[in-house]
């Protein structure tokens, strides 16, 4: 039988990142291996069945399997001779908070004998700047004459299918072969590429989550201002902001998490020598938070006599991850400071929740940690309810 050419493998593809790229590039008629070394969300893939939550996804990765566009391998020899490989590992933070490329060049060790001079490889989760040129120089002293270029995504999570193919694509190239070779590459899925060299694009990525993140750390800063006195922060944002188009974009409060924003704050503060003033005052805020909450819960309850219910653990609404949730930071302090706490999600897979129903009849304060649409309307019972994010839009008051 003849080999199927492999025109891109996504390593790491069985993530939130790698999954939902390789199955648009596989219905762009792309033959794409996804090469992962968690054998479980192998196996639900190979059924046609996501491993997680992402919009429309799930028919469209059946239709790949269909057409046979989409392969997958735990066993690294399979990448040789790919014409393109995405690497999906980022820069993780190490437990002082500081970047660490270790993980990097471990995560390269299997590949190196399979790579092949002229292969195209494409960073594409965030890294530390200067990681690309580094990675540069450490393959090229292992004898690898590959054309590296780092592209980061810029996806909401939970909705990768439809903004891969909407929203501009940023590449970068060590060498303008690189450069273009990245170029011809997402010109497949994306409407635009933007075209910067690569440490501008690593920054360009870091950016964007710590302006989101510092976004939400100003919300959380006026809330529990405003809220330690006695005053509805959302009849004062709905003010400020009705008919004033200037502050049109300012976000709720609310617990500010995930994998990526914290930890990509934290990298360009390491970066600047901890002198990123905004990112460290917007990691206190934003990590702070929980802690503010029980902190003024504890002002007008006695919370050692009573039972908390928390809903929603994901780390944000209508997906099913609960990385670096805030949620659990609460359920830590507040295992300190009730008699009991009590947790739900609806999607989230923890053996510690408990059903909604549960949840809502046993407790005496009830917070809502993430808004997931399915809380809508929720009968709370007559319960003390938190609404942080005012999503039942009976104002924030604690």
């Amino acid at each position: 039988m003849t080999k199927i050419p492999t025109d891109i493998c996504i390593v790491g593809g069985a993530g939130h990142v790698g999954l939902p790229l390789a199955i648009v590039f596989a219905l762009k008629g792309q033959n794409v291996l996804i090469y992962d070394t968690n054998p479980a969300a192998l196996d639900l893939i190979a059924r046609g069945e996501m491993p997680f939550m992402e919009k429309g996804a799930e028919p469209l990765l059946k239709q790949a399997l269909k057409e046979g566009r989409l392969r997958l391998s735990s066993r690294p020899s399979d990448i040789a001779g790919a014409r393109a490989l995405v690497i999906t590992i980022g820069t993780p933070i190490d437990e002082f908070l500081n970047p660490t490329v270790v993980e990097m060049a471990r995560a390269f060790e299997p590949l190196l004998p399979f790579l092949s001079d002229g292969q195209l490889i494409i960073l594409r989760s965030t890294v530390f700047p200067g990681t690309t040129a580094w990675l540069a120089s450490h393959l090229s002293d292992r004898g690898k004459r590959v054309l590296l270029s780092f592209c980061p995504e810029r996806i909401v999570q939970g909705l990768a299918i439809e903004e891969l193919q909407k929203l501009p694509q940023i590449i970068s190239g060590m060498t303008p072969e690189a450069e273009e070779a990245a170029g011809k590459l997402f010109s497949l899925i994306a409407p635009e590429v933007v075209r910067l060299a690569p440490q501008e694009a690593e920054f360009s990525k870091l950016f964007c989550n710590a302006y989101r993140y510092i976004q939400f750390a100003i919300s959380n800063q006026f809330y529990t201002m405003v809220s330690a006195h006695g005053l509805d922060y959302y009849k004062i944002l709905d003010a400020l902001k009705k008919n004033y188009s200037r502050m049109a974009d300012m976000p709720k409060a609310g617990l500010a998490a995930g994998p990526c924003l914290l930890k990509d704050t934290m990298q360009l503060t390491a970066f600047s020598n901890n002198e990123f003033s905004l990112g460290l005052s917007a990691m206190q805020v934003n990590e702070g938070l929980p802690l503010r909450i029980v902190e003024q819960l504890g002002w007008k309850h006695d919370l050692s006599k009573m039972t908390v219910g928390l809903l929603g653990m994901a780390f944000k609404a209508d997906i099913d991850d609960p990385r670096s949730s805030l949620s659990y930071k609460l359920k830590k302090v507040l295992i300190f400071k009730t008699r009991k706490v009590l947790t739900t999600d609806p999607y989230v897979k923890d053996a510690d929740l408990v059903p909604l129903e549960t949840v809502v009849a046993e407790s005496d304060i009830l917070i809502l940690c993430t808004p997931h649409k399915i809380y809508k309307g929720l009968d709370t019972k007559g319960k003390i309810v938190i609404d942080i994010w005012n999503y039942f839009g009976k104002g924030g008051l604690i």
